[in-house]
């Protein structure tokens, strides 16, 4: 059984969820994984995905109809291939989530998504109920479409591997969709999902400007991403791309900082896989206490200001 992993990049490098899929990938083959790069001048993504360790074969597919990712032209590149695969698997990321229900749908096959452990190459693990429940599901399909939850991988070496590289011609446009725009948040933080230490507020903060002006400081000293709950969103405090959750973001950081989340069950969902978790909150009763490896029950418009000045 031969595995394929549809890799995330920006034309010229992998982004950190393709590793992730690598390892996943790894553990459903007894054959060997193999890696797309579809793109558009993609060649130096390619050379990128065949040092990965672990990696067979990548193939690399070049089309101007693939530069932009339009999940109709992508869908189509995986299935010009997908016959020779037993499993097809996409980081569980927007990308990802986009593209695979349209592979799944037109192979006639159920997709398998978010799966957080390979117990056998049909038996997986996902979690459910926001994450207080895992179900194991089996498939019969003969290719089965599969997204992964990264932060349930290890990340695969970046370097060690020597995989050949396949080019292949890139499908034509489907003509289904085109590409306006993009409008993109730049940042000089790490990215959430792969920042390895985020900070994160929540609705106590009780306004935008204060969530700058007692958060930003520790992520700066920090060199951390900055995050916020749902609530905190919600409420204005903080832009869409910040929220970490269920219906946020799913890290899994070194060190997780919650200053004024209380702990809803879809927040814990979305960052109770990070290595170190320290929750500052008032509230001693908090449920965030449960999962913190750290706790301090304060006031964090002094405890933040406080813990700045230490570092």
């Amino acid at each position: 059984m031969t595995v394929l992993v549809i890799a995330e990049h920006d034309h010229a490098t992998l982004k950190p969820a393709t590793l992730n899929t690598v390892t996943a990938g790894i553990a459903c083959a007894s054959g060997d994984v193999h890696v797309l790069v579809a793109g558009a001048n993609a060649a130096e993504a390619g050379k990128a995905a065949s040092q990965v360790a672990g990696v067979a074969k990548v193939i690399v597919a070049d089309s101007p109809s693939l530069a932009e990712n339009l999940a109709e032209n992508v869908a189509a590149q995986v299935l010009a291939i997908a016959k020779n695969y037993s499993h097809i698997l996409f980081p569980s990321t927007a990308n990802g989530k986009n593209v695979a229900p349209r592979v799944a749908a037109l192979l006639d096959v159920a997709q398998i998504s978010d799966i957080t452990k390979v117990d056998s190459p049909d038996t997986f693990e996902r979690p459910i109920y926001a994450g207080n429940a895992i179900a194991i599901v089996q498939s019969n399909d003969a290719i089965k479409v599969v997204t992964v939850r990264t932060t349930g991988f290890d990340a695969a070496a970046a370097t060690g591997g020597s995989a050949a590289i396949e080019t292949v011609d890139g499908v034509a446009d489907s003509g289904k969709s085109s590409f306006v725009g993009r409008e993109v948040t730049k940042s000089e933080r790490p990215e959430l999902t792969a920042a390895k230490i985020i900070v994160s507020g929540g609705r106590a903060l009780g306004s935008a400007e204060k969530f700058q002006e007692v958060m930003a400081p520790l992520a700066d000293k920090l060199n951390a991403g900055l995050g916020a709950s749902r609530a905190a969103v919600d409420a204005g405090y903080a832009p869409n791309d910040w929220q970490v959750g269920q219906t946020g973001k799913i890290v899994a950081p070194q060190l997780y900082i919650a200053a004024g989340i209380s702990g809803a069950i879809q927040h814990l969902a979305g960052m109770k896989d990070s290595k170190v978790i320290v929750a500052i909150n008032k509230d001693e009763e908090a449920p965030i206490f449960s999962v913190a490896d750290y706790g301090l029950v304060a006031d964090l418009f002094t405890a933040v200001p406080e813990l700045v000045k230490a570092l």
